[in-house]
Parts: C-alpha cells; sequence; structure tokens
C-alpha cells in the first residue's frame, strides 16, 4: 500500500529507518496529538519544494504546527544528530568505518532574497548573499556545515568550521583543498587538530575544464544540494536555519540510499 501523498513524502522502509530517532514527547506535558510522520514529510516538501511554510498543502497538519517542530529540533540540534547517525549507518553499509578519516573542504557562495538577515558580498564571485563552508568525507556525505556572509573568506570560514568538529570527526587525519586556503590556515590547522590540510591546486598546463582529484567530491555534494529547491539560495532568516535545511536534505539523501535494499 502506497503510504506517500506526494514524491516527497517518505516510504515505509524510509520512516521505519527514521522513526526511532525522532525525539519522544517531552514527560508531563500534553500527549502528542499530531502524527509526526506528516510533519516530516511537510518539512520534506518545503525543502525539496522550496515552498512558504504559509503554502504547505492542507493534507499536512497546519503549517504553525510543522514549523513549530521544525524550530524546536533545529535548536534542540536534532536534524543534526538524526544526520550524523544516518551518516555512519551508511558509511558502514558500504563498508567504510563509521567515522571519516579523509575529507574535502570547500565553500558555495549563494544570492539571498529580501528576507532580512546576515549577508555579505563575495568579490571573487561578484554574488550578495551567504557563504556555505561544507566538509564532506570521501563519499561526499556532509560531516559539518556553517553558513556566513558572502564577504567572509574562505580561511576565516574554514576557522569556524574546524572549530566546531565534533566527536564524529575524531578519526579525520587528511583534508584536501583549494588554493583559496593556503597561507596561515594550513598552520593554524596544524597546531590545533590532529588531521591536515593538503591543497590540490590546478596546474598551469592544465586549459579549459578539468577535474582536480579530490575537490570534486565536494563540488558533487553542492550540486546534490542544489537538487532541492529551497536551498537554490538562501531564503531563511537565521543562518542556523539555514544550516539545518543542509542537514534534513542530506537526510533525504542518506534515507533514500539506505532504504535502496
Amino acid at each position: 500500500m502506497n503510504t506517500q501523498l506526494y514524491p516527497t513524502d517518505l516510504t515505509d522502509s524510509q520512516w521505519n529507518i527514521i522513526q526511532a530517532l525522532i525525539p519522544p514527547p517531552k514527560p508531563g506535558g500534553r500527549p502528542r496529538s499530531l502524527d509526526v510522520r506528516l510533519v516530516v514529510n511537510a518539512i520534506l516538501y518545503v525543502v525539496v519544494g522550496g515552498i512558504q511554510w504559509r503554502m504547505l498543502p492542507k493534507d499536512y497538519p497546519k503549517w504553525q504546527s510543522v514549523y513549530s517542530y521544525f524550530r524546536a529540533w533545529k535548536k534542540a540540534g536534532v536534524w543534526r544528530r538524526i544526520h550524523d547517525t544516518l551518516r555512519a549507518r551508511l558509511r558502514q553499509r558500504v563498508g567504510r568505518h563509521k567515522q571519516p578519516t579523509a575529507g574535502c573542504l570547500d565553500s558555495q557562495s549563494v544570492k539571498t532574497t529580501a528576507v532580512p538577515g546576515l549577508r555579505g558580498f563575495d568579490n571573487g564571485k561578484l554574488v550578495k548573499g551567504r557563504k556555505r563552508h561544507l566538509l564532506v568525507d570521501t563519499l561526499g556525505l556532509v560531516m559539518a556545515v556553517v553558513v556566513t556572509a558572502a564577504s567572509v573568506q574562505d580561511r576565516e570560514g574554514a576557522r569556524l568550521l574546524l572549530s566546531q568538529l565534533g566527536g564524529a570527526c575524531k578519526k579525520l587525519r587528511l583534508v584536501w583543498v583549494d588554493g583559496s586556503y593556503r597561507g596561515q590556515l594550513v598552520g593554524w590547522v596544524a597546531g590545533h587538530f590532529r588531521f591536515r590540510l593538503r591543497v590540490v591546486l590546478r596546474s598551469d598546463d592544465q586549459k579549459g575544464f578539468v577535474v582536480l582529484p579530490r575537490r570534486w567530491v565536494v563540488e558533487r555534494t553542492f550540486a546534490w544540494l542544489n537538487n532541492h529547491r529551497r536551498l537554490s539560495k538562501d531564503y531563511e532568516g537565521q543562518v542556523s536555519t539555514s544550516e539545518a535545511m543542509i542537514y534534513i536534505a542530506m537526510i533525504r539523501l542518506m534515507l533514500r540510499r539506505l532504504a535502496r535494499d
């Protein structure tokens, strides 16, 4: 029996994977009256479809209730915990250790809208908006993300991101980066972490488009994110919401892979 209202809804097998990771109701409070699966499906509908919260179809719970769950789980770090758990499972599914030992770091500048919030101008990309700093493993799965104003330099964004790495990255030993991360950042990383940065540069003899070793992995991840219309620009008022949207997009991607069998 097909229980999907819309193509973005979770299948039964996908829901079975994530259901145990959903926070239970708070003890002593009112009993949970909403179908949490419908709440998750509604959030996915927003992220994939790129619509406003107020435009959720009537088949889902009221948009105020859906947004309330999204916001509460964002503030409690639930989306990040679900994401990290699924990443570990997916890595083990393909025969990798659950904790990555190598990764790739890069940034993506995206335009913002008229929604108030942090923004800046990226002189290199000529983009007014925000910058997504992403660290991914060798499979392209996100390890950490930080969203800043587009005016923040890649090296400074990397410092912010690397300073927030948790225990899931404790086995990390090598991170590939492009030339914009050269200089003092390499020494700073060597002095503060157990991993090191390796700069991958384009040869002066190369002409036209060339796929550079390792660096293409994070570029592919940015392409995955762009398949979600809510991430085609940064529509959010708060950068913490932007980061949560990225984790949700990756949760959806990983659930689809885990539920293939």
